[in-house]
């Protein structure tokens, strides 16, 4: 989507958000780490690193081992290049164990719209089936209602 860079407004940070959430959703690490520079500096909880390459690395490592993963982002705050984010994920583990992480991330982008810098932090907390938002029968994941004790 060429028309999301920066300077960010209201509309296009939201569209931004949603895209990046809709993108993450694919679960091909082939296709979402395009979006971000060659050279994208990333922290990822405890995790540092930097570039395509260790992006890709990542991506590919993640979604091996949290399976049924299901993502929704919100807008938090924007300025001219910079975008938060409230997230919330759902995966399960090899033991059908399953998970939400509750987070925020910190994004910075280059002039063309792509990710210069990403840093993550979030807390996976376990929860039973029952307690799933992001069920399988939920196509989309837009329409689940978040109660305020979660944002």
């Amino acid at each position: 989507m060429a028309d999301l860079k920066p300077p960010f407004s209201q509309e296009t940070a939201n569209k931004k958000v949603k895209f990046a959430q809709d993108l993450w959703n694919t679960k091909d690490y082939n296709v979402v780490y395009k979006g971000y520079t060659e050279d994208c500096i990333w922290r990822n909880r405890d995790q540092f690193f930097v570039g395509h390459d260790k992006i890709k690395e990542f991506l590919q490592d993640k979604w091996k081992n949290e399976n049924g993963y299901r993502l929704r982002k919100e807008l938090f705050a924007f300025t001219d290049n910079k975008i938060a984010v409230q997230f919330w994920y759902e995966f399960h583990d090899k033991d059908n164990q399953w998970y939400r992480c509750y987070g925020l991330e910190d994004w910075t982008f280059n002039e063309h719209g792509k990710m210069k810098k990403r840093q993550m932090s979030g807390n996976n907390v376990k929860i039973s089936q029952d307690e799933r938002w992001f069920k399988d029968d939920v196509v989309d994941v837009n329409t689940v209602d978040i109660s305020e004790k979660h944002w």
